[in-house]
């Protein structure tokens, strides 16, 4: 950066423009993002305004965290009473709210036990541990071979274990020595898990869609035959529902397409609807019951002010109908782009408001197109170089979702 500039930032003076704040990021900021240059400052609902005073139709949500809207006003309200009360006591006292978030949770997924953690990451890396402890003392895995499968192109969080599984070398490189005890097979082959299984595997851990890798959708029966797999052969099933979860998918739980109920299913992101980091790990006792207390933890997992946000981030799911919105919603807007006549797209996919346009090789990279669709007001994400996702808050209107295809055809004729 200029040395000028520089010296200016440093100047005890507000930011004002797009510029200010985007020259402070790059002077005290580590590079490991790479945002468009658009500065939000405030959210409502499916809209979003930056500093400039542009407004945005958000179709990305916080990569799924903000499904109930911008600011909704009930989630709003949770929060600040409940700040206003007690906000954290740590696990060594019990508080009044999380009883009732273990209850209400059960109750809304079908599940027997809870483990209340803060990040995605968090409660997969929980997982990983319920897991391996399940295999040595339930199955009977000889101390230290217990063996996890996991899928290619998975995207389950940036931790150390996890990246060490990733078949992303840019989340690999100059990270290792990795955790040992991971094997990778082929996404959305139910054959290839069966031919993986030992008498040493403990666990599968999958997407029901995989979102980072450009949201892709696994064959028909896919889930079900791994469920079978994992019932006959002795694995726990371990879904990471943590951005397909809590309705982005048309249902509740994306699990339930296909009438599947994991041994593990791990929530986040929506679980507060944008306003607190709160993830929790869903598990059948069987597996939850291996856990003793002093062995696994969070001073902040399972916190009062988080737990009453996840109870009426929950409750506005499903009372306010927005999971029913995101099956309707996610299939007109998938028509509207299938429908726009454009030979740089190859494929239009998704399952809900989780969707993905597929561009052409040949056609140049996403990152352009999202460009171009930021100018024209749509806020979205490129992924995988030729993929744009595509998922907005599931609060949206049928005329908002034609007027964001609107847009796509237009940044799709003068991209």
């Amino acid at each position: 950066m200029d040395t000028i500039v520089a010296d200016e930032l440093k100047m005890p003076r507000l930011p004002r423009s797009t510029h200010d704040y985007v020259a402070l990021e790059a002077l005290y900021g580590a590079t490991n993002y790479k945002p468009l240059d658009v500065v939000l400052s405030r959210g409502q609902g499916v809209w979003v305004w930056d500093v400039d005073g542009a407004k945005y139709l958000d179709c990305l949500s916080a990569y799924s965290a903000v499904n109930q809207g911008h600011c909704h006003p009930r989630i709003l309200a949770a929060m600040m009473e409940q700040a206003q009360k007690l906000t954290l006591t740590s696990r060594a006292f019990r508080n009044d709210q999380l009883a009732l978030f273990y209850e209400e949770i059960c109750a809304a997924t079908n599940t027997h036990k809870v483990l209340p953690m803060n990040s995605g990451a968090e409660a997969v890396e929980s997982a990983l541990k319920l897991a391996r402890k399940w295999g040595y003392e339930v199955k009977g895995v000889p101390e230290g071979q217990a063996e996890i499968i996991v899928c290619s192109e998975n995207f389950h969080g940036r931790t150390l274990t996890i990246v060490g599984f990733s078949t992303d070398p840019v989340s690999q490189r100059n990270f290792g020595p990795f955790t040992p005890g991971f094997r990778v097979i082929p996404y959305g082959d139910a054959d290839a898990f069966e031919a993986a299984v030992t008498a040493h595997t403990v666990a599968i851990l999958l997407e029901p869609i995989q979102g980072e890798a450009g949201v892709i959708i696994p064959p028909d029966g896919y889930l079900r035959r791994v469920r079978d797999i994992c019932t006959r052969r002795r694995v726990v099933m371990i879904l990471d529902e943590v951005q397909t979860g809590l309705g982005r998918t048309g249902k509740l739980l994306a699990e339930e397409h296909e009438g599947v109920e994991a041994d593990l299913t791990l929530v986040g992101k929506a679980l507060s609807g944008g306003f607190y980091p709160i993830s929790a790990v869903l598990s059948n006792i069987e597996v939850m019951d291996v856990l003793k207390p002093g062995e696994h933890g969070s001073t902040f997992g399972g916190n009062p002010l988080g737990c009453a946000v996840a109870r009426m981030a929950l409750r506005v799911l499903q009372d306010e109908g927005m999971i029913e919105n995101a099956a309707v919603m996610g299939e007109r807007m998938k028509a509207g782009l299938a429908a726009i006549p454009s030979n740089r797209v190859r494929e239009v996919r998704g399952r809900g408001l989780m969707l993905a346009v597929e561009l052409h090789p040949d056609a140049g990279g996403a990152r352009d197109y999202v460009r171009r669709l930021q100018s024209l007001g749509v806020l979205c994400k490129d992924t995988h170089e030729h993929s744009i996702r595509i998922a907005p808050p599931l609060v949206i209107t049928g005329d908002e979702v034609d007027w964001a295809v609107d847009r796509f055809a237009q940044a799709l004729r003068e991209a």
